[in-house]
């Protein structure tokens, strides 16, 4: 490309290449991402329900965010949300291998970790680990 070109023209190719080069995954990423739905959907009902669970007993105050959906920080080829509250982290991906990985809880800034993955046909154990990965998680985040 000629050096004169706009910046526009120029990102436009690359955006054209790379898009090119990428498009053979996004059917895969697609699976991920209604994997990731699925999974969005039952740590969501679960936050609401630890959240009007805290209500009830007096402390409203014990709140989790639940982040929406988007292309994973690391990785184009996976989506993630995550847990959040305060520097408290824990983020869910569906990659578009095939594979879910939990990650955390821990500390925004420090290390992120323990990590635990999963085939998406997994879908009993996933459950059974999301389950035990959110208890942690809330465990650890609305600790004094």
């Amino acid at each position: 490309m000629a050096p004169s070109a706009s910046l526009g023209a120029r990102l436009e190719a690359l955006g054209r290449r790379l898009g090119a080069r990428e498009a053979e995954h996004r059917e895969a990423l697609e699976r991920a991402r209604d994997c990731a739905k699925r999974l969005h959907r039952v740590v969501a009902k679960a936050v609401e329900r630890f959240h009007a669970g805290a209500a009830e007993t007096g402390a409203p105050h014990l709140r989790i965010e639940v982040s929406d959906i988007r292309v994973d920080d690391k990785h184009v080829r996976a989506v993630e949300f995550n847990l959040v509250r305060g520097r408290h982290k824990a983020v869910v991906i569906a990659k578009g291998r095939g594979e879910v990985t939990l990650v955390g809880p821990f500390h925004v800034g420090k290390t992120e970790g323990p990590c635990r993955s999963f085939p998406f046909e997994a879908e009993d154990e996933i459950r059974e680990a999301l389950g035990s990965f959110v208890e942690r998680f809330a465990e650890a985040a609305v600790a004094p």
